[in-house]
């Protein structure tokens, strides 16, 4: 479960410093793009995820729906589901699903529903520049934990100029390693019913449930 876990964790990741200090072109640019996302009823993404160091290499697609406090994330073999009340992590290779309350305050795990407003709270931030990805403009802002025992060192999110969306973000640990996430596929308002992010038990033949709660 360690690739859900590193994205689980990232979550609430993003959210960086640079100064100890706010830059008010970074807070402008990271305020219009939380406002686009939490104009949305639901979204859908897909992405790629990459991850290298201290001599690994990790590279997966994955799959995002977000609806109001409900999210559903397909990764590396793994399925997280939650309708806001109840987790459930599905691990394909063992056919197992962990189920366990769903905190979704909780900093530990990673909650898309709240990644576009971590930034507000326990970071510092800065504009680093305008670029070129693809045919689009993008505006990097880097982010940096005010906390100094986090293994976060910086974090680079790429938000595209002409429409608020984020199209990548790049996490650098204290250790060396680093991961990237680069959004491939984006999808506004899909059509999504609430039971998509509920785990059915029978579409998972044998599969073995492990309750937490």
């Amino acid at each position: 479960m360690r690739t859900i876990a590193c994205i689980l964790s990232l979550a609430f990741c993003l959210t960086f410093p640079a100064f100890a200090q706010k830059d008010k072109r970074a807070q402008t640019i990271l305020d219009a793009m939380s406002k686009q996302y939490k104009s949305l009823k639901s979204y859908q993404a897909s992405f790629t995820y990459a991850s290298a160091g201290a001599g690994t290499k990790e590279s997966y697609k994955g799959d995002l729906t977000v609806k109001e406090e409900k999210f559903r994330l397909l990764l590396g073999g793994q399925e997280v589901f939650t309708d806001g009340k109840t987790m459930y992590t599905y691990i394909k290779e063992s056919n197992e699903v962990n189920v366990q309350d769903f905190e979704k305050g909780s900093t530990s795990e990673l909650n898309p529903t709240q990644i576009y407003t971590i930034y507000k709270r326990g970071f510092d931030y800065k504009f680093l520049r305008e670029q070129k990805q693809d045919s689009r403009t993008v505006e990097v802002i880097e982010l940096t934990p005010n906390r100094p025992k986090s293994p976060i060192a910086t974090i680079q999110i790429s938000v595209d100029k002409a429409d608020k969306s984020v199209r990548n973000w790049l996490i650098v640990n204290k250790d060396g390693k680093r991961t990237t996430y680069t959004i491939t596929k984006f999808t506004p308002n899909a059509n999504v019913t609430d039971a998509y992010f509920v785990f059915d038990k029978a579409k998972y033949p044998g599969v073995e449930v492990v309750d937490l709660r």
